[in-house]
């Protein structure tokens, strides 16, 4: 059986990490740090908004700033000609 995360990585998906700093409830002069990683699609980064929307919804803590990486994990395979072969013993 083959993975969904699989599936969405050939759909175009690639691995989304987004660094969320946000004040914390109680005390609005201190930033805490969430850590949020899932298959996304860029530039639109579609469940990344959807997980924003739920955290000005449901969470207490307003949102600071939001730093994105994106990674496409399946890429053309790179082909290198070889023109001998070493054996290490």
């Amino acid at each position: 059986m083959v993975s969904q995360d699989f599936l969405r990585q050939l759909a175009g998906y690639g691995l989304t990490t987004a660094k969320i700093l946000y004040r914390m409830p109680d005390h609005p002069d201190f930033l805490q740090t969430y850590v949020w990683q899932d298959y996304d699609l860029a530039p639109r980064f579609p469940e990344l908004h959807r997980f924003l929307d739920f955290w000005r919804r449901e969470l207490d803590g307003p949102l600071h700033s939001i730093t994105v990486a994106h990674s496409q994990l399946i890429r053309p395979a790179e082909i290198v000609n070889v023109n001998g072969v070493l054996t290490l013993h």
